[in-house]
């Protein structure tokens, strides 16, 4: 087996005196895409924030490319090779689509993403470039979320929430670009709420509970009974 990419072991997390992850481990291997499963409030948002360096870690417990980043700062595991796609999609309204993609650019991270190619994965933002990036639709912004992380040549990606509330023709066009992205050795991590989607696209799932992994193995080896007793607690 490959080294893994990212290597989180005994992951505990908290905001303030409030615990919201309890001794989480989880693998990714190159190239593999890792669906994170849960109720709301499992602790899956905690588990990126806490990967992306947007919360406290322990040095130790967060492991990438064999080196320990738990706690480093998030723009310094951002010039590591993580980004992260935030719930919300968090773009920049004062500025248009472009502006919003070349944000993503500054660390000047060399790699294949830049301007030609995103438009070419994602040929909306590219017609609309110069538009206020309010101006698109709720999939078209999530697309310039993705495409604004791209823009940082990461060699891992974390997506949080990848298709929430989003319509099911956007859904199924984001996905179809889920292995352009990971192609070439990259991972990720898809929080999705949309159980039977996110399996279809993983390599691997995990399913948190309350702060804690209660499942975790290849989707064909996990039947639905057991997802759901992981899920909800049966």
């Amino acid at each position: 087996m490959p080294e893994p990419i990212l290597a989180v072991t005994e992951l505990d997390a908290f905001y303030g005196d409030f615990q919201a992850l309890f001794a989480v481990s989880v693998a990714v291997e190159p190239g593999e895409v890792l669906a994170m499963i849960g109720a709301n409030g499992a602790g899956k948002s905690t588990f990126l924030k806490a990967v992306a360096g947007v919360i406290p870690a322990k040095r130790e417990a967060i492991r990438f490319r064999g080196e320990s980043i738990g706690g480093l700062s998030a723009d310094r595991i951002l010039k590591r090779g993580i980004a992260l796609v935030p719930e919300g999609r968090r773009l920049f309204p004062s500025l248009s689509v472009e502006e919003n993609l070349m944000i993503g650019g500054q660390l000047g991270r060399k790699g294949r993403w830049s301007l030609e190619t995103v438009y070419a994965l994602f040929p909306v933002l590219g017609e609309r470039r110069n538009q206020a990036s309010t101006s698109l639709s709720g999939g078209q912004q999530q697309m310039c979320a993705i495409g604004r992380a791209l823009m940082a040549n990461p060699d891992f990606i974390l997506f949080d929430e990848i298709s929430l509330g989003l319509a099911p023709v956007i859904i199924k066009d984001i996905y179809a670009a889920l292995p352009g992205i990971v192609a070439g050795g990259a991972g990720a991590v898809i929080v999705e709420q949309d159980i039977t989607r996110a399996l279809s696209v993983a390599t691997r799932v995990v399913c948190l509970q309350e702060g804690r992994v209660s499942l975790q193995g290849r989707p064909a080896d996990l039947d639905r009974a057991a997802i759901s007793a992981a899920y909800f607690g049966t």
